[in-house]
């Protein structure tokens, strides 16, 4: 096993001249930190930018965080998906306020104690913004030290994570603990990759590297294959009239919980069967159009979808969003397009069908 405390004067070197230029770097506080954590989560780095600076600008610290009213804090969520992540930050939050002032405590233990918050982002927190000894081991962590150390255990048990934990932990120099773990994070986001070959010739660690010694880096970090996905056939409606459009609200337990979804069905409805379904809800359909099959992949289920663009007459009033008694009866609403784009979070999943009626209001 590679000497770990050798890595640090390179690896810090070499993230001094290679560090990217990131908006919750330039100002590291606990909240900026948190935020951005969270975001990162299952999101590449250039995609979370935009989110992160409209989500800083519109709640800005913990407290108006807390504050929030839950569509508007899902809407500035929607398009990053796994909206119980910033479900959970709003419980975190309401917590800080309660018992913290509105404040990041600079407790580690305090801060893994907060709902959504597990041992990588409770060490992000703490050495980024307060300067603790604490490590942050995600997944770039954990293949970077696999090749390393030319390790093959499961990177996905605990146990091998606790160890990369504890073995980061002794090494972090005073003073710099923040971005030791962030050139980490950087080295296996930029040089040691997760698809392809890595890029060794830039590795400021590549002579130290166990994997790389002896030709094996491909086949690290080993980890055990994922549960193979069920297929779930939806038939997805987009019911439009006149400038609107027809929307449901989920469940509040369950996939997509408590988000805003087109009309759907389970299995793959005909045109009569849709038809149907339509005339059921006290509609009247104009025409019909069948439109191009989509699929969305969960963690655990993928959606393979077929679509139908339905026109339909002006719906009755007790219909609009602004009488939600309809909703009790069968959920389906009916929303102008300005409503829609300010109010309503609909899951990246009806993607490929809410750009239909977007661009054809």
């Amino acid at each position: 096993m590679v000497y770990l405390q050798e890595t640090v004067t390179p690896l810090l070197a070499w993230y001094d001249g290679h560090a990217r230029v990131l908006p919750w770097r330039e100002h590291p506080s606990p909240y900026r930190v948190w935020v951005s954590e969270i975001m990162l989560q299952q999101t590449r780095v250039e995609a979370v930018k935009p989110y992160f600076e409209r989500f800083i600008g519109e709640l800005p610290s913990i407290r108006e965080l807390a504050e929030a009213p839950e569509d508007r804090l899902l809407k500035l969520w929607e398009g990053l998906g796994y909206y119980n992540r910033v479900r959970n930050m709003q419980k975190a939050a309401r917590i800080l306020v309660e018992e913290y002032g509105g404040e990041m405590p600079a407790d580690y233990d305090a801060i893994l104690s907060l709902p959504g918050i597990g041992s990588y982002t409770a060490g992000a927190i703490a050495s980024i913004a307060f300067g603790m000894s604490r490590p942050a081991v995600d997944g770039n962590v954990l293949r970077v030290l696999s090749r390393l150390e030319k390790n093959y255990e499961d990177i996905l048990k605990q146990s091998v994570r606790r160890k990369f934990e504890q073995e980061v932990q002794e090494i972090i120099p005073k003073g710099r603990a923040g971005d030791f773990n962030q050139s980490l994070i950087e080295l296996g986001a930029l040089v040691c990759v997760p698809n392809g070959a890595p890029r060794c010739g830039e590795c400021p660690l590549e002579k130290l590297c166990g994997a790389h010694a002896e030709g094996v880096e491909l086949e690290l970090p080993k980890k055990t294959p994922p549960a193979k996905r069920k297929i779930e056939d939806r038939t997805v409606l987009v019911l439009v009239s006149d400038n609107k459009a027809a929307l449901r609200k989920r469940p509040a337990k369950g996939l997509l919980a408590g988000l805003y979804e087109l009309p759907n069905l389970e299995g793959r409805l005909d045109r009569e069967e849709v038809l149907a379904f339509v005339k059921e809800q006290g509609l009247s359909p104009i025409r019909i159009q069948e439109l191009p099959a989509a699929k969305h992949i969960f963690s655990h289920i993928e959606w393979h979808m077929a679509g139908y663009a339905v026109k339909v007459e002006e719906p009755e009033p007790e219909q609009f969003a602004e009488h939600p008694g309809r909703r009790e009866k069968d959920g389906i609403f009916f929303v102008e397009k300005r409503q829609m784009e300010e109010t309503f979070s609909i899951p990246a999943a009806f993607s490929a069908y809410t750009r239909y009626f977007r661009e054809r209001f």
